[in-house]
């Protein structure tokens, strides 16, 4: 579904990626933590084509983004920092803007249970620059899953939410429902991390410096892997 080759970056003279080489499977998630500025942010980025690689190729459900980057933008679905809403609007206002964009079909029903999913349904009429940014969040979540993407890319996206949406987005990143989404995920929150992946890498220094899967999970070895990892970026 994902696959990356020999991907690099360079900003102001200085790699932020060196030779990044990745495959995600359909359905697979995979979990990326590193310290930061190991490049985390600038390859989810790339992947969701917001900035172009400076070197090195990748796809998306089998499209490159120099001939299909509206399509792969179809495919998918970005959490990032920002949550990409618009301020003067409401909460609804706001998806129904996104679903006119991709175009989703029956959008007044899904609008409805999207607001009501992330708890914010009672909040639907209400201006998003009044919103706590654990709320901002939530919406963001909703807008996110609105067009029912293939893939979604994770920029941190527990950041600012309670518990409960926390807990929220676990069950969306268990990837337990049908059909399987393909996730792409960034965070310095390692149990959730390893909780919900198929596999975890480690980045740091625009490299990928360790992986382990399901196959060979052993979650102390990884902690102590990023523990030394994280200590020699300092």
């Amino acid at each position: 579904m994902i696959i990356a080759e020999q991907l690099t970056k360079w900003f102001n003279g200085q790699p932020v990626l060196q030779g990044i080489d990745l495959r995600v499977s359909p359905g697979e998630c995979v979990t990326i933590m590193g310290p930061n500025g190991a490049g985390k942010t600038t390859l989810l980025r790339i992947l969701a084509t917001l900035s172009r690689p400076s070197g090195g190729r990748f796809t998306i459900d089998g499209l490159a983004p120099e001939s299909h980057a509206n399509a792969i933008r179809q495919r998918l679905g970005l959490i990032s920092h920002q949550p990409l809403l618009y301020e003067d609007l409401s909460a609804e206002e706001n998806l129904r803007f996104y679903g006119r964009m991709y175009e989703v079909p029956d959008l007044e029903r899904r609008t409805v249970a999207l607001l009501e999913r992330v708890g914010l349904d009672l909040r639907r009429y209400e201006l998003v620059r009044t919103f706590s940014r654990g709320m901002k969040q939530r919406l963001a979540i909703a807008r996110v899953l609105l067009h029912e993407p293939k893939v979604l890319l994770m920029d941190e996206p527990y950041t600012g939410l309670d518990e409960q949406a926390a807990a929220m987005l676990d069950e969306l990143v268990s990837n337990e429902q049908e059909p399987r989404r393909t996730i792409l995920l960034t965070t310095h929150d390692m149990e959730r991390g390893l909780a919900c992946s198929q596999r975890a890498l480690i980045l740091a220094k625009g490299r990928v410096v360790h992986q382990m899967d399901r196959s060979e999970w052993d979650p102390a070895r990884f902690r102590q892997e990023y523990r030394r990892v994280v200590g020699a970026a300092r």
